[in-house]
């Protein structure tokens, strides 16, 4: 089985890279490829290609530096099509078109059963993402989401309960600045989620 492969989020945010032109010789697989943080997919054929080809579904989501690998069917083609596939990211922020090429599957023997060679491989597992890259991921969604200021004034304002409860030697005030702490690294640890 042919695979087309599409690289998201390569170049920035939301980029699409993949070839101008596909060819395949009935069903192939879209593999989508995302080099950074984790992005949405929107597949679509134009009117051409959606009578024969289709995908169990047009919307993938694709974690963080991880690969989706989307089968599309093609079915009832007796003669070569050609057509578009719209490969969509960031609601639609960003859009790449691959003019496509379908021929129909060549005819099997009837007592033939044809296997393609990749189902005697196991499959491909998506790699666990390294702890400094998700904590590079967290910081990126600090910025992006304007959390920095906020970060500083919890940061100090927790350095300053700390030494009066330092300072007081009190249990109460302890148990305050306690609370406070757990209440706050739960607030960041949502707010970079």
């Amino acid at each position: 089985m042919s695979t087309l492969s599409v690289e998201l989020n390569g170049d920035a945010v939301h980029s699409i890279r993949a070839p101008d032109r596909f060819e395949a010789t009935g069903s192939f697989a879209v593999a989508l490829e995302n080099k950074g943080r984790s992005t949405h997919v929107h597949l679509h054929f134009d009117d051409d290609l959606d009578r024969f080809a289709s995908v169990a579904e047009t919307n993938h989501y694709v974690e963080d530096e991880a690969t989706n690998t989307v089968y599309v069917s093609v079915d009832g083609l007796t003669e070569p099509v050609r057509g578009k596939l719209k490969v969509v990211t960031g609601y639609g922020s960003n859009v790449r078109y691959v003019d496509l090429r379908l021929d129909p599957p060549e005819k099997a023997d009837a007592e033939r059963v044809v296997v393609d060679e990749s189902f005697s491989k196991p499959p491909e597992s998506t790699p666990a993402v390294p702890p400094t890259r998700r904590a590079a991921n967290a910081v990126e969604r600090l910025v992006e989401r304007g959390g920095v200021p906020g970060a500083v004034a919890g940061f100090l304002a927790l350095a300053v309960g700390v030494t009066i409860a330092v300072a007081l030697d009190s249990a109460v005030v302890s148990a305050a600045v306690a609370v406070v702490l757990v209440v706050s690294l739960a607030a960041a640890v949502l707010a970079v989620w």
